[in-house]
Formats: structure tokens, sequence, C-alpha cells
């Protein structure tokens, strides 16, 4: 049976300021997401327009905070098949509405963009890095946020995900994990710096790519002076 997701109270309900509402609604979309082994992309595609005016209408900066917390949480309740088209319509979302969003709601939203980023990173993490999984979620972020010719993307969301991006992978552990193939989860970034037709964005993709908590980038200790014997004049 089909319904209109967006207009569920639960959806609605999740923007209150009021923190027993809010729990109550999520509780309710949560039980809702995880039952579901298949949603149909345009009805993800109207759940997210909901869960993005959603964070539009939230004022207060912990309620914000929370929300984008327990937005990303969802993805953990996910059943698998679900996953990757629940983060695209999270990532088609973002691309459309990047924008239109202002200055002074922008802030909440690269953060929900960063835990969103950081939710992918946590699945690979709890799937022990399974290689096919890992190159499905880096197709996607090739597909959306790291797409290398989209004139559709802007690149400030372009810029914020290759800022984010060492962090997250820091995060959880992907960088001294030896089970996690940095090289695969990289590849994104890679591609950019190489292939993208803006030159800022490769110049981006190649500082990220030259972190020093990447290794092969650490910074050497710098040489100190050889001691020639000569102690100077006496006073």
């Amino acid at each position: 049976m089909a319904t209109d997701i967006q207009q569920t109270p639960f959806v609605k309900q999740l923007a209150a300021n009021d923190r027993p509402t809010r729990d109550k609604a999520l509780q309710s979309l949560r039980t809702y997401l995880s039952g579901r082994r298949e949603l149909p992309a345009l009805e993800l595609m109207k759940l997210w327009k909901g869960l993005f005016y959603c964070m539009w209408m939230s004022d207060r900066p912990r309620t914000q905070q929370q929300l984008a917390n327990d937005l990303a949480a969802l993805v953990s309740v996910l059943p698998s098949a679900t996953v990757i088209p629940f983060l695209r319509a999270f990532w088609q979302t973002m691309q459309r509405e990047w924008t239109n969003i202002d200055v002074l709601r922008m802030e909440k939203f690269l953060l929900l963009t960063r835990r969103y980023l950081g939710a992918t990173f946590s699945i690979l993490k709890e799937g022990k890095w399974e290689e096919e999984l890992v190159k499905e979620h880096m197709a996607l972020l090739e597909e959306i946020p790291c797409n290398i010719e989209d004139m559709r993307i802007p690149n400030g969301m372009r810029f914020h995900v290759i800022d984010i991006y060492i962090d997250e992978l820091e995060r959880v552990s992907a960088i001294e994990d030896e089970e996690a193939s940095l090289d695969l989860l990289l590849e994104p970034l890679k591609k950019l710096s190489k292939s993208s037709p803006t030159k800022p964005v490769r110049t981006k993709c190649k500082e990220a790519l030259g972190d020093e908590r990447l290794p092969g980038n650490e910074k050497s200790e710098p040489e100190k002076p050889e001691d020639d014997g000569w102690g100077g004049f006496d006073d």
C-alpha cells in the first residue's frame, strides 16, 4: 500500500523542540525503516525531503546536533538491501538542496553531511571491510558527492566531503586497521585529484591525500645540526 512518507506524523515531529516528542518520532521512524526490506526510490526521496526540512526547521544547537546524530544512526537499523538506496536518497537530496541552504543554516547541514559520511565508513567497518561492500559504497560516493564531471553536484558539497574525508576515516580507525583496504577507501579522492576538470577540486584532493595521518605522509623529524666540537669563545 502506497504511503506518503513525507506526510507521516513521525517525520514532522522529528523537528519538535521538546525531546520526548522527538524521541517518540525517531523510534517510530526506526521501526518503520527496520521493517521494510524494500523501499522504492521515490518513497525514499519523499522521506528525505521530509527529513531535510526537519533539520531545516530545527533551531536550537543542541537539538540540531542530536538530530544529525539520530538521522545518521538510522542507517544502522536498515535491512542490508535498503542501505545503499537510503544513502543514495540522502546524497541526492543534499545535491538538490545544497545551493538553497542559507548561511545561517549551513552549519547544521555540514554536520549532517559529516555524520552521513561517517555512517558510511562505520558500515564498512562493521562489515569487516569486505571488499565488495567497500567497492559498492565507494561507487556511490563517486556517483554523487565525489562525482568527477557532473555539473549538478555543487562544488561546495564536494569541498566539504573532501575536507572531512580523512577525519572520518580516522574516526573509525580505518587508517591503522590492517584489514581495511585504505587504497580502495581513498579511491574517490584519487580519481577526483587526477580527473576533476576543476583545478581547486584537484588541489583540495591532493592536499587531503597528502594528510600526515595517512601512511607515507608522516613528517620526518628535522635534522639536528651537527656538533662540530667548537663551543664558542670563553667568557
